[in-house]
């Protein structure tokens, strides 16, 4: 029985054409149309291109495609055909490229999952974080007035008490507190507490010296 390749090489004879008239008409290189001639076809790239080349040559030829691709089918076993090929043609080709698209996927949803842990994270430190404070004044020492401002800073969102009475904090997160103190050594006691009850705690000691 005649093969799909023979026929179409017959039929390129008869109408006085050679593989490279073919090839520059079919874009298929002479190379792939003599393998296709010869019924080589495990040295085509993939069974898809194997038959796609057979239909096009066809075509080309003016031979009914769907003939030939009968004759094809008949004499290809894509299976047993493939499994000669040289590592990294025909269709395993496509499994580097699935693993990297899978590996693509795969680290991308890792850093999407990282980024929405460290704006969690960061949005809720205040659960894990005492808030952060700083007496700027007064500094432990002697005073001789009766009164002593206390001055810091803070978050902005933490709630301060100077002595157990709230301080109004502003938005860049400074305060201050203006108090009576009396002769002798006193403990100042400043105490910031975030939204969460975490708390951060510090004292100053002040000698009041009585007035002359």
């Amino acid at each position: 029985m005649i093969k799909s390749g023979e026929k179409l090489q017959q039929a390129r004879i008869e109408k006085g054409f050679s593989l490279e008239d073919v090839a520059r008409a079919t874009k298929i290189k002479t190379q792939f149309l003599s393998y296709i001639e010869d019924g080589e076809y495990q040295k085509l790239p993939s069974p898809s291109y194997a038959h796609g080349f057979v239909r096009n040559y066809a075509r080309f030829l003016g031979l009914p495609d769907e003939e030939i691709l009968a004759l094809f089918r008949r004499e290809f076993d894509e299976d047993k055909v493939y499994k000669v090929l040289p590592k990294g043609f025909g269709e395993k080709q496509e499994f580097p490229l699935f693993k990297f698209k899978i590996r693509q996927a795969v680290l991308l949803s890792v850093l999407i999952i990282v980024v929405l842990i460290g704006y969690l994270l960061w949005q809720y430190r205040e659960a894990f974080l005492n808030p952060p404070l700083e007496i700027t004044s007064p500094q432990n020492g002697n005073t001789s007035s009766s009164q002593v401002k206390i001055t810091g800073k803070t978050d902005s969102n933490a709630t301060v008490y100077v002595d157990q009475n709230a301080v109004t904090v502003d938005q860049d997160g400074s305060f201050q507190k203006v108090i009576n103190v009396f002769p002798g050594k006193t403990t100042i006691t400043v105490k910031a507490v975030n939204k969460f009850g975490k708390v951060t705690q510090q004292a100053v000691q002040v000698n009041v010296k009585a007035g002359t």
